[in-house]
């Protein structure tokens, strides 16, 4: 028979288990709440981290909204065309092979595209679906040969730090097979630059907040949505995301502080020159799985 001392130290280590337990568990219920005090909100994306954000700490506590879109959304009739299944098949296939010669390129030619063009694949970017239909995105398209090169200089301060400190030379070793660098040349040479910026919460009429669901994944969305629609014109561009460099760009463009930047494409025609790495996709049985 066992010591009532004995059972005591065993009942206490069990009860100061399980205070920690509900501590660390109140804790991590409490960091993921709605900072304004309220239910979790699982919708919300981790935001892209920001300089501006300590400084949208006062407005907190803002008030927020419901959607002015409220109960007024009607429904009206859909259909697509159905093709029969050769040519679904034919279709499916020729669009494939045209994203398949989609390359990252850095090579790119000055000469100027139609503006029409840019508005017509941000204007098919932007049919992507989004939470709620909050339709959270900014683009912003530059051509200012001026404002592109204060981007550019922006751009290769921070990607300059980031190489020689910031990265890590595992990241910065598996870059080198690539030879890129801190020196962004196409940011001047682009007729174009489209930076996207998510928001990461909109404004009603009322100036009150409307939440913006799911607004780094439909921004993310609308962002492979628009590199098709560059290829389906025959244009080119390189997906960059330049670290840290976000609230100073966002602060040149004089834009909100609730848009944060998700990407910069440097958009034109490729080079007569430019080449690409010789690079090969993953087959299919890598990728698509049949349950």
């Amino acid at each position: 028979m066992l010591d009532i001392p004995v059972l005591t130290a065993a009942l206490a280590l069990v009860l100061c288990l399980a205070m920690g337990f509900l501590v660390a568990r109140g804790h991590l219920t409490k960091t993921a709440a709605d900072r304004r005090g309220g239910p979790t909100r699982p919708w919300v994306d981790q935001d892209l981290q920001d300089d501006s954000e300590a400084a949208s700490k006062e407005h907190e506590y803002d008030e927020w909204g419901d959607s002015d879109m409220g109960e007024n959304v009607t429904f009206v009739p859909y259909s697509l065309e159905r093709l029969p299944e050769e040519q679904m098949v034919r279709t499916s296939q020729r669009f494939y092979e045209s994203m398949n010669r989609r390359r990252s390129v850095r090579f790119i030619s000055p000469e100027p595209v139609p503006w029409e063009v840019i508005e017509n694949v941000v204007r098919t970017a932007g049919t992507a679906p989004s939470g709620a239909h909050t339709e959270p995105w900014t683009f912003v398209a530059v051509s200012d040969p001026d404002i592109k090169h204060r981007i550019r200089l922006i751009v290769e301060e921070e990607e300059e730090v980031n190489y020689r400190q910031r990265m890590g030379a595992k990241w910065v070793e598996d870059l080198a097979a690539f030879r890129t660098n801190w020196i962004k040349e196409y940011l001047d040479v682009a007729p174009y630059l489209i930076l996207i910026f998510k928001q990461t919460y909109g404004t009603l009429a009322d100036n009150k907040k409307r939440t913006h669901y799911y607004n780094e994944i439909s921004v993310s969305i609308a962002c492979g949505i628009l590199l098709a629609a560059l290829q389906n014109v025959g244009l080119v561009t390189v997906t960059s995301t330049p670290l840290n460099c976000g609230p100073k760009l966002r602060k040149l463009l004089e834009r909100p502080a609730n848009e944060k930047l998700l990407l910069l494409l440097p958009v034109g025609y490729p080079a007569k020159d430019a080449t690409v790495p010789d690079l090969k996709r993953k087959p299919l049985h890598d990728i698509l799985l049949r349950i």
